[in-house]
């Protein structure tokens, strides 16, 4: 089997090898046919990926396209990150023997993955600041509609005008639950018993 002189120094002299603790986006691939395995830890700043490091258990080839993928995806913005293909890593490296093209195939998969990884927590960390709005605005819409039917409840009693049920406050969340019922259909408190 014939390789480059750039898969050979990428064998010989991996670049970025190693783990991040703090990495903003995670990937791990593996291919049980060949038993190749790859882990890939990536810091973004300004969309842009700022550090990458990598774990390869694998052939030589497998480790060349992991240390030539991590030198493709530094400085790249996310976008241009995500279109490092499988083709690009293989030409970057002066060409793979058809055997070991699926390696080129996981590193990018893993490095598309701890993408994934980084914009899913990215999208975690802002949806809490925007959710304290929606319980106050469904909180005013629920406490004017029946929890079992959605029909309106009137009265001081708080009975629903269509399903006549009589309704009490949640001792929790404050919404009204029913009076024959212990458990809250909001928040599934349980409501004390005296």
């Amino acid at each position: 089997m014939i390789y480059s002189d750039k898969v050979m120094d990428h064998f010989q002299n991996p670049r970025n090898v190693g783990t991040m603790e703090d990495s903003d986006g995670m990937g791990q691939v593996g291919n049980p046919v060949c038993g190749d395995m790859m882990a890939f830890y990536i810091k973004v700043k300004d969309n842009r990926i700022a550090d990458v490091k990598f774990q390869t258990f694998g052939c030589g080839a497998a480790i060349a396209v992991s240390s030539m993928v991590s030198e493709m995806a530094i400085g790249k913005t996310i976008e241009e990150a995500l279109r490092i293909t499988n083709e690009s890593v293989a030409e970057e490296l002066g060409g793979l023997p058809k055997n070991k093209m699926h390696c080129s195939n996981l590193g990018a998969d893993a490095l598309h993955k701890a993408i994934e990884n980084y914009q899913e927590r990215q999208k975690a960390a802002e949806s809490p600041a925007s959710s304290p709005e929606k319980p106050e605005e469904t909180e005013d819409n629920d406490s004017c509609a029946c929890p079992y039917c959605e029909g309106p409840i009137e009265g001081l009693e708080k009975t629903c005008q269509s399903c006549h049920v009589e309704l009490e406050e949640c001792p929790e969340c404050h919404k009204p639950m029913n009076k024959k019922e212990d458990d809250c259909p909001h928040c599934g408190a349980t409501k004390p018993r005296v």
